[in-house]
């Protein structure tokens, strides 16, 4: 069994990351790639910002939140960032939750859907790929890069894609799945080298 975790990266009231991120879910349950979508609200996880006393290598959280945080992570083979693009760079409750965790990223591939105005979210992609890359999560190439995302909403506020997104998502979910099924064999070593940690 595989799991895909679609990860909304967006807190704000009003934000469009949870449409854009209800129509990739459909995408990704359309493509069959995975047997089981996760999709992760970070406005529901609700983090604070980080407040565990220990590297998170070490596994020895002291919070519920971050216990929870980390079964959720722990129990996906591959994720995908749906996020915006702010001030050219990605959010801080994206970057933050990526800090609370090390083991669970470890050896799983990650795609982005970026979204924002001309650029695409492009430039918030560009910057988050060597935090991605340093707690060895596995940035595939292929990527859905939505420009001046307002327009493809309809009046009930759901995404309306062109023929280019859809094309976008099925090569990036082809490639997910190629990379997590690469990188699978390494995630049960790593397990047991870290029982009892």
């Amino acid at each position: 069994m595989s799991k895909l975790g679609i990860i909304v990266a967006s807190t704000r009231p009003g934000r469009v990351g949870l449409p854009v991120a209800k129509w990739f879910e459909g995408e990704a349950r359309t493509h069959g790639g995975f047997d089981e979508v996760d999709l992760i609200d970070l406005a529901e996880v609700a983090l604070p910002f980080m407040n565990e006393p220990n590297h998170p290598r070490f596994g020895r959280y002291t919070h519920q939140h971050t216990r929870d945080w980390s079964a959720r992570i722990a129990g996906v083979d591959a994720v995908v960032f749906v996020m915006p693009e702010y001030n050219h760079g990605y959010n801080a409750e994206l970057k933050n939750a990526i800090d609370y965790l090390h083991n669970e990223w470890l050896y799983k591939p990650v795609g982005f859907v970026s979204y924002g105005g001309v650029a695409a979210g492009t430039r918030a992609l560009q910057a988050i790929k060597p935090v991605v890359i340093a707690v060895k999560l596995t940035p595939v190439t292929e990527a859905v890069n939505i420009p001046f995302v307002q327009q493809f909403l309809d009046e009930e506020s759901q995404v309306q894609p062109n023929e280019t997104m859809v094309a976008a998502a099925k090569a990036m979910m082809d490639e997910l799945v190629r990379v997590e099924e690469t990188l699978r064999p390494l995630r049960p070593a790593l397990a047991e080298s870290s029982q009892g940690v």
